[in-house]
Protein backbone atom coordinates (compact mmCIF):
# COMPACT_ATOMS: atom_id res chain seq x y z
CA UNK A 1 0.00 0.00 0.00
CA UNK A 2 2.40 2.80 -0.81
CA UNK A 3 1.46 6.33 -0.99
CA UNK A 4 -0.79 5.81 2.15
CA UNK A 5 0.09 8.54 4.93
CA UNK A 6 -0.54 7.42 8.39
CA UNK A 7 -1.36 9.88 11.10
CA UNK A 8 -1.86 8.15 14.48
CA UNK A 9 -4.87 10.27 16.38
CA UNK A 10 -4.92 11.67 19.72
CA UNK A 11 -8.83 11.59 20.14
CA UNK A 12 -10.59 10.38 22.83
CA UNK A 13 -13.77 9.42 22.00
CA UNK A 14 -15.35 6.52 22.19
CA UNK A 15 -19.13 6.25 20.62
CA UNK A 16 -19.02 4.03 18.23
CA UNK A 17 -20.50 0.65 20.14
CA UNK A 18 -21.08 -2.16 17.88
CA UNK A 19 -23.58 -4.52 19.39
CA UNK A 20 -23.06 -8.29 18.47
CA UNK A 21 -25.95 -10.68 18.45
CA UNK A 22 -25.63 -14.25 19.55
CA UNK A 23 -26.77 -17.76 20.10
CA UNK A 24 -24.93 -17.79 23.96
CA UNK A 25 -24.50 -14.22 24.88
CA UNK A 26 -23.23 -15.60 28.21
CA UNK A 27 -20.54 -17.54 26.28
CA UNK A 28 -19.61 -14.45 24.17
CA UNK A 29 -19.21 -12.46 27.41
CA UNK A 30 -16.92 -15.01 29.32
CA UNK A 31 -14.78 -15.46 25.74
CA UNK A 32 -14.58 -11.26 26.31
CA UNK A 33 -13.61 -11.14 29.66
CA UNK A 34 -11.01 -14.24 28.92
CA UNK A 35 -8.90 -11.39 26.16
CA UNK A 36 -9.62 -8.64 28.39
CA UNK A 37 -12.43 -6.84 28.48
CA UNK A 38 -14.18 -5.49 31.41
CA UNK A 39 -17.28 -6.80 32.34
CA UNK A 40 -20.30 -4.01 31.93
CA UNK A 41 -24.13 -3.51 32.76
CA UNK A 42 -26.01 -7.17 32.33
CA UNK A 43 -29.88 -6.82 31.40
CA UNK A 44 -31.51 -10.29 31.84
CA UNK A 45 -34.13 -11.09 29.05
CA UNK A 46 -37.61 -12.59 29.72
CA UNK A 47 -36.49 -16.19 29.14
CA UNK A 48 -33.43 -18.18 31.34
CA UNK A 49 -30.30 -17.57 29.93
CA UNK A 50 -31.06 -14.94 27.46
CA UNK A 51 -29.58 -11.26 27.59
CA UNK A 52 -31.71 -8.77 26.45
CA UNK A 53 -28.56 -6.08 26.57
CA UNK A 54 -24.88 -5.79 27.83
CA UNK A 55 -21.99 -4.15 27.36
CA UNK A 56 -18.21 -5.04 27.99
CA UNK A 57 -15.56 -2.45 28.24
CA UNK A 58 -12.45 -2.43 26.55
CA UNK A 59 -10.17 -0.85 29.20
CA UNK A 60 -7.88 1.67 26.65
CA UNK A 61 -11.84 2.85 25.54
CA UNK A 62 -14.93 1.86 23.80
CA UNK A 63 -17.48 -1.12 24.49
CA UNK A 64 -19.42 -3.85 23.06
CA UNK A 65 -22.85 -4.22 23.56
CA UNK A 66 -23.79 -8.53 24.04
CA UNK A 67 -27.63 -9.92 23.54
CA UNK A 68 -29.38 -12.67 22.64
CA UNK A 69 -30.27 -13.40 19.18
CA UNK A 70 -34.12 -12.04 19.13
CA UNK A 71 -36.74 -12.01 16.76
CA UNK A 72 -36.77 -9.00 14.62
CA UNK A 73 -32.83 -8.81 15.82
CA UNK A 74 -31.75 -6.01 13.19
CA UNK A 75 -27.82 -7.47 13.36
CA UNK A 76 -27.21 -9.89 10.92
CA UNK A 77 -27.15 -12.70 13.06
CA UNK A 78 -24.86 -14.70 15.30
CA UNK A 79 -21.25 -14.76 13.46
CA UNK A 80 -21.81 -11.93 11.45
CA UNK A 81 -19.71 -9.08 13.24
CA UNK A 82 -16.53 -7.98 12.86
CA UNK A 83 -14.70 -5.27 15.28
CA UNK A 84 -11.66 -3.42 15.41
CA UNK A 85 -10.27 -2.67 18.82
CA UNK A 86 -7.62 -0.19 19.30
CA UNK A 87 -5.02 -0.99 21.43
CA UNK A 88 -1.51 -0.10 23.17
CA UNK A 89 -0.20 -3.55 23.56
CA UNK A 90 -1.14 -6.05 20.79
CA UNK A 91 1.05 -8.12 21.93
CA UNK A 92 -0.21 -9.17 25.65
CA UNK A 93 -3.87 -9.37 24.06
CA UNK A 94 -2.35 -11.70 21.26
CA UNK A 95 -1.00 -14.16 24.32
CA UNK A 96 -4.22 -13.39 26.40
CA UNK A 97 -6.27 -14.30 22.82
CA UNK A 98 -4.23 -17.82 22.53
CA UNK A 99 -4.27 -18.60 26.52
CA UNK A 100 -8.54 -18.32 26.27
CA UNK A 101 -8.51 -20.48 23.23
CA UNK A 102 -9.45 -18.37 20.73
CA UNK A 103 -9.15 -19.12 17.07
CA UNK A 104 -6.48 -17.09 15.15
CA UNK A 105 -7.85 -15.73 11.83
CA UNK A 106 -4.68 -13.32 11.69
CA UNK A 107 -1.75 -14.15 13.34
CA UNK A 108 0.03 -11.25 14.96
CA UNK A 109 1.92 -9.14 12.77
CA UNK A 110 3.56 -5.83 11.24
CA UNK A 111 2.14 -3.95 8.68
CA UNK A 112 2.81 -1.70 5.73
CA UNK A 113 1.14 1.02 7.11
CA UNK A 114 2.64 1.25 10.70
CA UNK A 115 0.18 -1.34 12.83
CA UNK A 116 0.76 -3.92 14.65
CA UNK A 117 -2.45 -6.66 15.12
CA UNK A 118 -3.90 -9.82 14.60
CA UNK A 119 -7.53 -11.22 14.37
CA UNK A 120 -9.10 -13.65 16.57
CA UNK A 121 -12.78 -15.66 16.45
CA UNK A 122 -15.51 -16.06 19.04
CA UNK A 123 -17.41 -19.12 19.76
CA UNK A 124 -20.28 -17.87 17.93
CA UNK A 125 -17.69 -16.64 14.61
CA UNK A 126 -17.63 -13.24 14.87
CA UNK A 127 -14.22 -11.41 14.55
CA UNK A 128 -12.59 -9.11 16.21
CA UNK A 129 -9.25 -7.41 15.06
CA UNK A 130 -6.68 -6.14 18.05
CA UNK A 131 -4.43 -3.46 16.61
CA UNK A 132 -2.22 0.04 17.50
CA UNK A 133 -3.56 1.78 14.71
CA UNK A 134 -5.77 4.54 15.82
CA UNK A 135 -7.34 6.41 12.83
CA UNK A 136 -6.02 9.63 11.30
CA UNK A 137 -7.25 12.47 12.64
CA UNK A 138 -10.34 14.60 10.60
Amino acid sequence: MSGIVTVMSTRDDHNIWPGISCTDAHAVRAWLAGIGFDEGILVPGEKPDEIMHSEMIWPEGGRVMVHSQCAGDLAGGPGTCSCYIVTADPDAVYDKARAAGARIVRELEDTDYGSRGFTVSDPEGNTFSFGTYAGTEG
